[in-house]
């Protein structure tokens, strides 16, 4: 299994992936959508996709990381907002090697860290934590939608 930094000439498989991902998480389909999606942020670079490739350079799964910055630690930081394994290749390790190729790359960028978010009975919880993935007790996080003042 390899990994590496998406580019324009996998966007057709990520963007199938990407897809998949939604719809895991209540989605409607939508491959125009994720197609134009993923091409964008491609195109503005605006966030970093790491690929896993099986032996026939099929992309397995994806983790999508977003920059941000703590003003406090004058630091940057990385938002690891999306992370998939296509069903075919659960439970062999994919995860855990996108979770490190993560850990690398904020490593390399001098950043702060990754944080992410996930649900409460996500069964990933103990992958992160056996990768040393600390879980916040100490702050609370709180979110504003415009649909919320309705």
């Amino acid at each position: 299994m390899e990994t590496r930094q998406a580019n324009k000439f996998d966007l057709q498989q990520l963007a199938k992936l990407f897809n998949q991902y939604r719809i895991f998480y209540k989605q409607e389909s939508d491959i125009d959508g994720a197609v134009n999606f993923i091409s964008e942020r491609l195109r503005l670079n605006d966030s970093y996709i790491i690929i896993a490739l099986n032996d026939l350079n099929a992309v397995t799964g994806f983790t999508q990381l977003y920059p941000s910055y703590s003003s406090v630690s004058m630091q940057r930081t990385y938002i690891l907002n999306d992370l998939f394994v296509d069903e075919n290749f659960r439970k062999k390790g994919v995860g855990e090697i996108l979770l490190n190729a993560a850990k690398q790359f904020a490593n390399t960028q001098n950043s702060k860290g990754l944080t992410l978010e996930t649900d409460y009975n996500n069964p990933a919880q103990h992958l992160y934590e056996r990768l040393k993935w600390k879980k916040d007790t100490t702050v609370l996080h709180y979110t504003w939608m415009p649909e919320y003042e309705d």
